[in-house]
């Protein structure tokens, strides 16, 4: 038999050295992910996830409703296994209220695409909306517009869609608004009282309270989470 012919020099023993390490952190890296490579075929293939992958946002099906997961907690009870209390906004009714699973408890995941939108105008049917990307319009009752009063004509927004039944199911305004006052009481002059608020209606109709020192016609930003007074606007 004719000896083994080598193809280019012997390895030396610093190259072996960095081989063997490189190696060895691939198959570190792949064993210390495969639980996360594992979850995410299943979740992939199956469209079922359990607690363990809940995050702010996802949007999970049950009971026959779509319900986004506002917030969520995880914490012991007794020995047992950890449950998870979470808070939760239907998108079929806009109703939201507080539910607690079992730990390890397996649901089902809805596939939600945020796709960009302007608003347009309100009419007799509900709020209008174009896709900033394709034109079309979208037309959604009041019910699916959270903190509708608070957007005014060119807002951009989200739109937040089933993605395999192409079924528009709510709008996300931006955390932040600009707004002008278009009316409230002047502040009394000399009152410096920490914190005092006093009521105030903008431009698109809201009413939210502000602090005393801001007056009629100024521009505020106004925090849609919660439709409290951010800060004024320069």
């Amino acid at each position: 038999m004719p000896p083994l012919r080598r193809f280019g020099p012997a390895p030396s023993g610093l190259s072996l050295r960095l081989m063997t390490a490189a190696i060895t952190d691939c198959l570190y890296l792949i064993f210390v992910n495969l639980p996360y490579f594992v979850r995410f075929v299943y979740r992939f293939y199956t469209g079922m996830a359990t607690t363990a992958d809940f995050k702010m946002g996802m949007c999970i099906e049950m009971n026959n409703d779509l319900l986004l997961i506002l917030d969520f907690q995880r914490f012991q009870s007794g020995r047992g296994a950890s449950n998870v209390r979470s808070r939760l906004k239907s998108l079929n009714t806009s109703k939201i209220f507080e539910h607690t699973f079992t730990g390890g408890e397996k649901v089902e995941v809805a596939r939600i695409e945020k796709r960009p939108h302007q608003f347009l105008y309100k009419d007799e049917i509900g709020y209008v909306f174009m896709n900033t990307n394709s034109y079309e319009q979208v037309t959604l009752e009041e019910a699916m517009v959270d903190g509708a009063d608070l957007m005014k004509e060119g807002e951009m927004i989200h739109v937040l869609f089933h993605a395999d039944k192409e079924l528009a199911l709510n709008v996300e305004l931006p955390q932040f608004v600009e707004l002008e006052v278009t009316y409230t009481e002047p502040g009394l002059q000399g009152d410096t009282a920490k914190n005092a608020l006093k009521m105030a209606t903008l431009e698109t109709g809201a009413e939210i309270k502000i602090p005393l020192f801001v007056n009629q016609g100024e521009k505020i930003r106004v925090d849609t989470k919660n439709r409290s007074y951010h800060e004024r606007v320069k």
